[in-house]
């Protein structure tokens, strides 16, 4: 990510020519698997907000190749220099990644992925079914989680939210831990100056989920969906004084009618919970500070592993084993234990179906959007993820009986194109 702000030497012109696939997915990888917001983000319901925030730039097309006698322009000059940065590592993120599937039996020529240095992808069903399988399989986990989520939360009215955070991130932490044992992924060796670096990171994420949970719990889904839309606001005015990243004009004009439809959507929400609305106010803060954050310590922490990179399962592990001892210190600060010991609910055995399948849900997340990225590319990947708000918010409507009117559907609505438009205006 700092190579945006760094002012690079031009590589020689035949480097990108003739590696400018390789070029595309090495850096669409390094985006994701540095954004680490996969499986966290959408158990607060903010699945858009993955990518948004870090893919600004347009990539070359597979077998681009610049006309003869044109000069290559400015920003083509600095996708060059960045992908002369991160070639290096692109063979270990390209091992790392065959080894993340190698338990099924895939590898990165099965899923499509890029083969060697003539950027080809493989041929047949693979190719043709790969995008539309993994898509689904994204889309569907994404939608789960946070239906699943609401229903822990409200339909089985479960006021420990919290506890149920915790349990979630045990069952991340367990279900990671036998995949790595097994060698289905790799994951890094922590220790404890990478632990302690990465403690302030934790500890906005642990606040990050909380306020997630209890937002979820108090407002529609199809309004929280609106409402977390103001996170890319204050993410844009962050980067702007920390990085000096300036946004084009599109991406204001999409962000301005992001706050045009949050207000109309509060004021016209006949659901309206002020105690709901607080919590989402409070994730919305803490998520833009939890990707500023990550950013300036990832570059830290990488030097303290042992393989000088972090991937995204082992950020995952990172964040929800040390989210642990902070759940415990909440549940006893706030006596949720009290409500755990004299409750009913988790006497139902379909409440932990529930909250489990929620939390192997977000975890799959995790998996399912790697391989859509892989499949696909940056830019589908953030399109899908936008137009995904749009089952997600009405499935909510419907199955939740939430009281409605013709103004505050309209506000949904105008939501909801507010969100793609800052999605496309973001790859402009």
């Amino acid at each position: 990510m700092t190579a945006r702000f760094l002012q690079l030497p031009e590589p020689a012109s035949g480097l990108y020519c003739n590696r400018a696939w390789g070029f595309q997915f090495q850096y669409a990888a390094f985006v994701f698997l540095n954004s680490s917001f996969l499986f966290h983000l959408q158990a607060c319901g903010m699945s858009d907000f993955k990518l948004d925030v870090v893919l600004g730039q347009d990539f070359p097309e597979p077998g681009f190749r610049p006309e003869k006698g044109r000069t290559i322009s400015g920003a083509e000059k600095i996708n060059a220099a960045v992908y002369k940065i991160f070639s290096v590592n692109f063979a270990g993120r390209r091992a790392s990644s065959d080894g993340f599937f190698r338990g099924n039996g895939a590898d990165s020529e099965s899923l499509g992925l890029p083969n060697g240095g003539d950027g080809k992808r493989e041929h047949g069903s693979g190719k043709k079914y790969g995008p539309l399988i993994s898509g689904t399989a994204y889309c569907i986990s994404s939608c789960g989680m946070i239906m699943l989520n609401k229903i822990a939360l409200s339909t089985y009215n479960f006021n420990a939210g919290i506890s149920l955070m915790f349990y979630q991130n045990l069952v991340s932490c367990l279900v990671v831990a036998v995949l790595s044992l097994s060698g289905v992924v790799s994951v890094e060796k922590l220790n404890w100056k990478l632990v302690r670096v990465w403690i302030p990171v934790n500890v906005i994420f642990v606040g990050m989920l909380v306020s997630g949970m209890y937002s979820l719990k108090y407002i529609n889904i199809a309004m929280v969906t609106i409402l977390k839309n103001v996170t890319n606001i204050i993410t844009a005015i962050g980067e702007l004084y920390i990085f000096r990243k300036h946004q084009n004009q599109k991406v204001w004009t999409a962000m301005f009618l992001m706050i045009i439809s949050a207000i109309s959507g509060g004021i016209t929400d006949l659901s309206f919970d002020s105690m709901g609305y607080t919590w989402q106010i409070m994730n919305c803060i803490l998520t833009a500070c939890y990707s500023l954050t990550l950013r300036k310590v990832m570059d830290t922490a990488k030097q303290l592993t042992r393989s000088g990179s972090l991937n995204e399962i082992s950020m995952v592990l990172l964040n929800n084993l040390l989210s642990l001892p902070f759940g415990i210190i909440l549940i006893l600060l706030f006596d949720e234990w009290e409500y755990i010991i004299t409750t009913d609910v988790i006497k139902l055995p379909m409440f932990w179906v529930v909250a489990t399948a929620s939390g192997l849900l977000g975890l799959a997340i995790s998996f399912t959007s790697l391989w859509f990225l892989h499949q696909t590319g940056p830019t589908t990947y953030s399109l899908v993820g936008s137009l995904n708000k749009i089952p997600l918010s009405f499935a909510g409507l419907v199955l939740f009986k939430v009281p409605l009117s013709l103004p505050n559907l309209f506000s949904i609505l105008f939501g909801l194109f507010a969100g793609i438009f800052f999605a496309r205006a973001k790859m402009s």
